[in-house]
């Protein structure tokens, strides 16, 4: 089956051809049809799938016909993260070049200014994180009445970062009479409850079970220390042919350990984490598709839904909190077909995590050993403080028997010898006794103030007498 096969338009199919694709992934053949025909839908599908094609395509078309208002986006996509949402802006960039559709992104770190100028003219496409829609839609700055489709993409990772009110406070504001998505790697109960109260008989499509992981992807666990995971880690990205790698840990202030320990190790690499603004993040990102850096350092923030292309491993420096959130970081690599490994490092203390991502994705994760290992090891040479106890006796025995040149073979100057130090008890001034009192003052020296001992009569004053006391206030 094509894309022709699916009821796009022609133009749309131009512009899918000249982006190199010519085949439709799973979740598209499934659900581009059901969309076209402005039915609900919930699709569950993994990461790199081409999830996000499969709703963007069939809005293009949709939203081809009708005309945009001011302050009324006639659609609305919400994304958890500001990545997602520039990256779902790209795609419709890039699929709708065709089309005279209009587009708007609002998300946190910029100024407002420009897109309320953009809602103010009218926009066809609005595609927003919940914070910045919910400040603009409590300033007035924006009409939700006149949003006829929904999308709510990475829906279990709202969940996660506690947007589900947001999210029911909005689809308050819409419509009745709206056409709503949901779409997700995974499917929690309250997703699932969410999904029941806000979409009207919706077409389920799940083209691999809720929180399995890619086929094309080798996943290995790492069992080691936690003081020992930067040595490891940087073995693995020397000895494991890696091209570009994502590297995911729990917490930011780890990220910039992690980033700032491999560059003093010469490797190439950057980060990006939630404590960056979004021009820095986004100016990372672009460093790390264009080949500047091959290794970027992340936080969750870029773990969900970012398309970056030929990312050959997967590093798990700190094994995720949430058992979700692997199937998602592991995500980033293995896509479109590709074949990529991710890594787990694991301590003692990760061993319930690990032990819930195995239970959540049903199978268990290979222990990564001697055989997994994808370049020839030359045996190391022993270091000198490695040497076996005899060799250092045998040198030590060596260097004792060598004969010693004197100075005069060697060519140096020989010094006039030293005078011996003298004794103490040899020394002109002879030491006093502890025992022995001290010695008398020398006569007709004076007494020292403190040491006078002229008796001072009761209720005199005993200190040090100002001037002004001398003057009498008679005379």
């Amino acid at each position: 089956m094509s894309f022709a096969d699916l009821g796009l338009s022609p133009k749309l199919l131009q512009a899918v051809e000249a982006s190199g694709y010519t085949d439709p992934t799973a979740i598209q053949r499934e659900a581009i049809p059901p969309v076209l025909m402005m039915k609900d839908i919930i699709g569950i599908a993994q990461t790199g799938t081409g999830k996000t094609a499969s709703f963007v395509l069939p809005m293009i078309d949709i939203l081809d016909h009708g005309r945009r208002r001011a302050l009324m986006p006639r659609s609305l996509i919400l994304e958890p993260t500001r990545e997602l949402a520039a990256q779902v802006a790209e795609n419709f960039e890039k699929y709708g070049k065709h089309h005279d559709l209009k587009m708007a992104l609002l998300i946190g770190g910029v100024q407002m200014g420009d897109q309320v100028k953009a809602l103010n003219e009218g926009v066809d496409v609005l595609i927003a994180t919940p914070g910045r829609l919910m400040d603009l839609f409590e300033r007035g700055k924006i009409l939700l009445n006149g949003c006829d489709l929904l999308v709510i993409d990475e829906a279990d990772r709202m969940l996660d970062m506690g947007f589900i009110p947001d999210i029911e406070f909005i689809c308050s504001k819409l419509p009745e009479s709206r056409q709503t998505m949901l779409f997700s790697a995974t499917m929690p109960p309250p997703i699932e409850k969410l999904a029941k109260k806000f979409l009207k008989n919706p077409k389920r499509i799940e083209v691999s079970r809720a929180a399995s992981t890619n086929k094309d992807i080798t996943a290995f666990k790492v069992k080691t220390e936690s003081r020992a995971k930067r040595e490891t880690l940087r073995w693995l990205l020397k000895h494991d042919l890696v091209e570009t790698a994502i590297i995911f840990a729990n917490r930011k202030t780890t990220v910039r350990e992690v980033n700032k320990s491999l560059q003093s190790y010469g490797f190439s690499s950057g980060e990006i984490h939630g404590d960056m603004d979004q021009a820095s993040r986004l100016r990372e990102l672009a460093r790390f598709k264009g080949g500047e850096i091959n290794i970027l350092v992340a936080s969750d923030v870029a773990a969900r839904g970012l398309d970056i292309k030929g990312v050959s491993h997967v590093f798990n420096f700190d094994t995720p909190w949430h058992p979700d959130d692997y199937v998602h970081r592991i995500g980033r690599t293995g896509r479109a077909g590709a074949k990529g490994r991710a890594f787990t490092l694991v301590a003692k203390e990760d061993a319930e995590a690990i032990e819930n991502i195995e239970k959540l994705t049903g199978s268990e994760i290979a222990i990564f050993g001697q055989k997994d290992v994808r370049v020839e090891l030359r045996p190391r040479e022993e270091p000198a403080r490695e040497r076996a106890p005899e060799a250092r006796t045998a040198q030590r025995t060596a260097e004792e028997d060598r004969p010693r040149s004197s100075r005069a073979e060697r060519g140096e100057e020989q010094r006039e010898p030293r005078e011996p130090r003298r004794r103490r008890d040899e020394s002109s001034a002879p030491r006093r006794p502890r025992d022995e009192a001290p010695a008398a003052p020398r006569r007709g020296a004076e007494p020292r103030e403190d040491m006078r001992e002229d008796p001072v009569a009761a209720g005199v004053w005993n200190g040090p007498q100002p001037d002004f006391l001398g003057t009498s206030a008679l005379g």
